[in-house]
């Protein structure tokens, strides 16, 4: 219905609309909370834990910030231009992150991602608009990353590969941004750093800048005890493709993590915390606690990790119903 006395908008006009929305959801990528937990961990009475909550980033997840990054940078290299399809393999959340950005960006997104991945990340994705290559859930990411090999590999000038494994854009959104407001928000006062691996991004990023703030702060790098695991995103990295953004040196202990005692932290957290946040958020958690009992009773601790998401994607799991 027309309506006298507006004059209807250009299509150069409607592009820089979305434009400018786009930019102004992409400008919310960043500067999460950082909670202190109240009751979890009150044994250690020396200690004090701290979690950024990434899931208040848009996409829902930690992995916006490397994503967008690794878009950015693609642009500016000129890999990425129009007529360009975003490709990657993906457990979920940085696939969620491309496809959120693809669409405020105007890029068709195609991603590779196994068939374990939670039925609500594949509806996430759908949503978005993007196109889904499932592969076999018993292969994890490593067939991902494999299917996408070939995809490349057949029709190159067509995709942009991000490449989350390989590409140092990753780590740096963390060096860049991760670090920075960690160290800002607890007024430098972090002594542990804990942080689960699964590109490694988060904390290849954050722990090189935070020890450029403080060689002091200890950081302690998490993995799946065992090659078979729930942790989604996250890599068992003795029997996983290892990436090539990964640097075993920068981690001054690396602690394994069990997924069962993940899933039990995962309702504890909700029901003491009032913190409904995904399994990889209690690993985490898990990993706290192994570092907060070595640090000796006199000795006063700020332990700091990273939630990556909330259990929203994970409530059809079947822990949820287990005693």
């Amino acid at each position: 219905m027309a309506i006298t006395g507006q004059i209807a908008p250009s299509a150069r006009e409607s592009t820089t609309q979305a434009s400018r929305s786009g930019e102004r959801l992409l400008g919310r990528i960043g500067n999460t909370p950082l909670l202190r937990l109240e009751r979890l961990g009150r044994e250690f009475s020396h200690v004090e834990f701290y979690a950024k909550a990434e899931w208040f980033n848009p996409g829902g997840s930690v992995k916006d910030r490397p994503a967008l990054n690794m878009i950015q940078a693609g642009l500016a290299s000129g890999a990425l231009k129009c007529g360009k399809a975003i490709i990657d393999a993906t457990s979920g959340n940085t696939g969620i992150a491309y496809a959120m950005i693809g669409a405020a960006m105007g890029y068709p997104v195609k991603l590779c991602l196994p068939d374990s991945a939670s039925h609500e990340r594949k509806r996430i994705l759908a949503a978005y608009g993007a196109e889904l290559v499932i592969t076999p859930g018993d292969e994890g990411t490593d067939g991902a990353i494999r299917r996408v090999h070939e995809i490349v590999a057949a029709e190159p000038d067509k995709y942009f590969y991000a490449d989350q494994y390989s590409n140092p854009a990753n780590w740096q959104a963390h060096y860049r941004t991760t670090a920075n407001e960690v160290w800002e928000q607890i007024s430098g006062r972090i002594t542990h750093f804990v942080a689960g691996l699964g590109t490694s991004g988060t904390f290849v990023g954050t722990t090189r800048r935070l020890k450029e703030l403080n060689s002091e702060i200890r950081c302690v790098s998490l993995q799946p005890d065992a090659s078979f695991h729930g942790l989604e995103g996250w890599k068992h990295m003795e029997t996983a493709i290892r990436p090539a953004i990964y640097d075993d040196r920068l981690a001054d202990e690396n602690l394994p993590v069990s997924t069962e005692e993940a899933y039990r932290l995962v309702k504890r957290l909700a029901r003491e915390e009032g913190l409904l946040v995904s399994p990889s958020s209690a690993a985490a958690l898990l990993g706290c606690f192994a570092v907060a009992a070595r640090i000796p009773k006199q000795q006063h601790a700020v332990v700091v990790t990273v939630f990556a998401d909330s259990a929203s994607k994970y409530l059809n799991e079947r822990f949820w119903d287990e005693d």
